[in-house]
């Protein structure tokens, strides 16, 4: 009778599959793979939300766009946050409700594809980062990366001032985004977000996203194609009930 190591050697010898699907699963640096919220992207054990204070002039602005938004959910009516078929862009992108996330990972770059609009951002990875004049404001911005121990640190500047900011926070040109994306296991990965904007923000703060490993899991188009919904004048979310 064979010793059970040796059985396990001659099964991952017949099934090469099986063996390398094992040691993606359980390396600390491979970060491929597709990624789902868990527990709301926030997961067991996340820390408490975080202490977010805004400077004179954007704190009034934003409690009164909340006060907005009560109002007219007690109405049943929503307002728009931003325009429709919009990406969410950076940090948004990050966690879209139960849709899942895909990371493709080579030693030069790491690129992470959101289901959710079929968002697209790129890590490069060993670069340094560009100085602000030079990156074109865009929904994603400018990411570079660099591996501290097991943790994939991520650079981001660049996003403009239109993209959603974290819960509809606003946000400067001058924002800058700090992720450590890390595994916490073989099926947990997380993701800890600093954000800090001199322009807006007091001081910086930092949330926690966590997402499962989703097996086998092959990724689908979502593309807006938004032909019944307007946004009218007050800025109310209507929907089209007839073609004109």
């Amino acid at each position: 009778m064979k010793p059970i190591h040796s059985i396990l050697i001659l099964l991952l010898a017949a099934f090469p599959a099986l063996s390398q699907s094992s040691a993606k699963a359980s390396s600390p640096l491979d970060l491929s793979g597709v990624w789902s919220p868990a527990g709301g992207g926030r997961g067991p054990g996340a820390p408490a939300p975080p202490q977010i204070v805004l400077k004179a002039g954007y704190k009034e602005k934003y409690d009164a766009r909340r006060a907005e938004e009560r109002q007219a959910s007690a109405r049943g009516e929503q307002l728009a946050a931003a325009g429709l078929c919009e990406p969410y862009g950076m940090p948004g992108m990050m966690q879209v409700a139960i849709y899942p996330m895909e990371i493709i990972q080579r030693p030069e770059q790491v690129t992470i594809i959101g289901e959710a609009f079929s968002e697209v951002r790129r890590i490069y990875i060993g670069k340094p980062q560009l100085k602000l004049d030079d990156v074109d404001p865009g929904y994603y911005g400018h990411s570079v990366g660099h591996w501290d121990g097991d943790t994939l640190v991520a650079d981001t500047i660049g996003i403009k001032p239109s993209v959603r900011g974290y819960q509809e926070i606003p946000h400067s040109e001058q924002m800058h985004i700090t992720e450590r994306i890390r595994k916490t296991g073989p099926t947990a990965l997380q993701d800890q977000i600093t954000i800090e904007d001199p322009v807006v923000l007091e001081k910086p703060f930092t949330y926690t996203l966590s997402y499962k490993f989703v097996p086998n899991y092959e990724m689908v188009e979502f593309v807006c194609e938004n032909n019944r919904e307007y946004v009218d004048a007050n800025g109310v979310v209507r929907l089209k009930l007839h073609d004109k």
